[in-house]
């Protein structure tokens, strides 16, 4: 397994790329096109201490994230936060698409001072992998590129008291159509979103059979999202637009569900019961059933007899 190179700052990443130098240490703005990065047995890898934002088009190779690779056949728009490792594998029939698009890089240090350094952490798409790129209209293009552009021309011109702010307002313009066009993706991609819902439903019935959450322990939010091949953001907002309820809320409702069938169809005490949904103290699970229905375990037993 090759090690990934690290990209500690924006100048990096031009070296890497074989691009000349950047016009601003901390933010630049790349044209795709004239990237030429040298791969190392056809493939790139690399981690970097940056975020990156990028619209893309006719892609060489094809990007991996963990064990799922992704083509960009379309224009595509992706986001990377600082520490995530990126690969792409590069195949021989792509080489002569001729792609392009941009990438914005912005270090973390150009945000110090400015309430976008809090903030971004709100914007939970930063997170997502590849897999989960943003499918943008041709007039959602538009607007991005115009955004990007107004960036490109603030960081290029003479810096004066204003330029970072300025550029700080446009990157969160550009953050904010992005979320408003993710909430439109969830809407637009139901039928696959609820393909995702299925495969939870049957994922959580193997988690919850006899013995296994015994055995295991209650699953988490990540181990959920691992085995649907999904991040823990993009699960967890992807069932808030569908059902309202976050992966969390899901994994309690079905811990609920097999808790009111143990209930009301054995003889199990509260406390094995509990144990047996992965509680190893019954006051917990108690507080959570209560949560969920306005009912203490035993009255909820007491309604069937």
């Amino acid at each position: 397994m090759s090690i990934p190179t690290r990209l500690k700052t924006i100048s990096e990443l031009h070296r890497f790329n074989n691009i000349s130098s950047p016009k601003h240490p901390l933010i630049s703005l790349i044209d795709y096109s004239e990237i030429k990065p040298t791969p190392v047995n056809n493939e790139l890898k690399w981690v970097q201490e940056f975020y990156t934002i990028s619209i893309k088009r006719n892609v060489v190779g094809k990007y991996r994230y963990g064990q799922e690779s992704y083509d960009f056949d379309e224009g595509l728009m992706t986001f990377f936060s600082p520490e995530q490792v990126i690969s792409v594998q590069l195949i021989e029939e792509d080489l002569n698409n001729r792609p392009s698009g941009w990438i914005l890089a912005i270090h973390p240090d150009f945000l110090f001072g400015t309430s976008l350094a809090k903030d971004i952490k709100k914007y939970t798409f930063l997170n997502y992998s590849v897999r989960e790129a943003l499918f943008l209209s041709e007039k959602e293009e538009n607007t991005i590129f115009e955004i990007l552009q107004n960036i490109k021309s603030e960081y290029q011109a003479n810096p004066d008291q204003f330029s970072q702010q300025i550029i700080i307002s446009q990157l969160e313009l550009l953050l904010n159509y992005a979320e408003r066009f993710y909430q439109r993706q969830f809407l637009t991609r139901k039928k696959s979103n609820h393909q995702i819902l299925d495969k939870l439903e049957i994922l959580l019935e193997e988690y919850f059979k006899e013995d296994s959450v015994f055995d295991k322990g209650l699953p988490t939010v990540q181990e959920v999202s691992q085995n649907l091949n999904l991040t823990t953001d993009y699960l967890s907002t992807m069932l808030k637009n569908l059902t309202g309820q976050t992966t969390q809320q899901h994994i309690h409702n079905k811990l609920i569900e097999k808790a009111k069938i143990k209930l009301s169809t054995t003889n199990l005490s509260v406390s094995e019961i509990a144990y047996e949904l992965g509680y190893e103290h019954s006051q917990s699970f108690n507080k959570l059933f209560k949560s969920k229905t306005n009912q203490t375990p035993l009255e909820f037993r007491a309604s069937f007899n």
